[in-house]
């Protein structure tokens, strides 16, 4: 038995290799070269801010959050119900409605109705009575892999992404670790009820922000860990930039307070490991095939900064420990206090803005 076991080994070994090298995953990884990603100082130097948040606790992972017509928060969760509490102070939250999907982006329109991104059921409708009424599910034959999140423009054009529209949500490590443009941005008139695309060929497009005037769109680009601008009136019209780039993380929900300045969450800061296999496809789809706890992960580092309407970081939060802001996916604010989702956790976070 002892002279069979170094030959098991080898066997063991050279199947583990096979296996590493040769069997079959869902990806086709394209190569590139990230830029270094900047350190945790200056602008972004760590603090503990988000460290005296409040918690609202609301189900597993309140992606996205919206305040009501009556004056209630709203948050869309992992297992498809969207609940609400009072603005007034943390309490507890209720139930409204249910997608039967994944409701990631959500807002109000002007007739009362929550506008939802539903990973999985497109974009939805849903009345003040909480019934679900279906908008959209496909743009120019391409049908929704990832509906994400949205903004609604004062003429009732809902402009929202596609995050991917090879990959679902469950799997949506895939698409970043694959780093191909599957993402868009996509326009719904409700008079026509037709979706155009507005841009595509997007790295994970994710959050969604019309900005001062609604002349330009705030979209971002998390595969690339930045934020794009994409023109929509004046005489840039139809063109895009790169609004903020080189983020030092994951940039997720993006929103616009109306008085000059974009919140944007950034869910997990960037993965050392991630960064030096993005050059490199090949060790990308071996990544993939090793265990999930063996693959990069996120962390519980709370992060929100806040950039003027030129892309410049005018804030920065943070609760390194991820004890009260863990996994920020979206940042709202109301009333002087800025409302929290998390794609890890299970509670909305509530922190008052002005404090140091």
């Amino acid at each position: 038995m002892k002279r069979k076991l170094p030959l098991i080994i080898l066997t063991l070994l050279a199947l583990a290799a096979l296996y590493l090298l040769f069997w079959p995953v869902p990806i086709d990884p394209a190569a590139w070269e990230p830029p270094a990603a900047p350190a945790l100082a200056g602008q972004y130097g760590p603090n503990s801010r988000l460290a005296a948040s409040e918690r609202v606790e609301t189900g597993h992972a309140p992606e996205g959050v919206a305040v009501g017509p009556d004056g209630r928060i709203y948050a869309g969760l992992e297992d498809g119900r969207v609940v609400r509490f009072s603005a007034a102070g943390p309490g507890p939250a209720e139930p409204f409605a249910d997608t039967g999907g994944r409701p990631l982006g959500i807002q109000f329109d002007s007739e009362g109705n929550l506008v939802v991104a539903d990973a999985y059921r497109g974009l939805l409708s849903i009345s003040p009575a909480g019934a679900v009424t279906t908008l959209s599910r496909e743009a120019a034959g391409v049908r929704f892999g990832c509906a994400n999140d949205l903004d609604i423009a004062s003429d009732g054009t809902i402009y929202f992404t596609d995050a991917s529209h090879k990959f679902p949500v469950r799997v949506y490590k895939q698409d970043i670790v694959e780093h191909r443009p599957n993402g868009r941005l996509l326009a719904y008139d409700p008079a026509t009820r037709q979706t155009r695309v507005v841009l595509d060929g997007i790295h994970f497009a994710n959050g969604v922000a019309l900005g001062p005037g609604e002349e330009s769109l705030a979209v971002v680009e998390t595969g690339k860990y930045r934020v794009l601008r994409v023109w929509l009136k004046g005489p840039r019209r139809g063109e895009r930039e790169i609004f903020v780039d080189n983020l030092p993380g994951f940039p997720d929900n993006i929103t616009f307070n109306g008085r000059g300045t974009f919140w944007l969450a950034l869910v997990t800061p960037r993965n050392a490991l991630l960064d030096r296999l993005l050059p490199r496809p090949f060790l990308r789809k071996a990544i993939l095939r090793l265990p999930a706890f063996l693959q990069p992960a996120p962390q519980r580092h709370g992060f929100v900064v806040g950039l003027d309407s030129s892309g410049r970081v005018t804030e920065n939060l943070q609760d390194p420990a991820g004890e009260r802001a863990a996994m920020v996916s979206s940042a709202l604010e109301h009333d002087g206090f800025l409302y929290m989702g998390s794609l890890g956790g299970d509670a909305v976070a509530r922190f008052r803005l002005g404090g140091r």
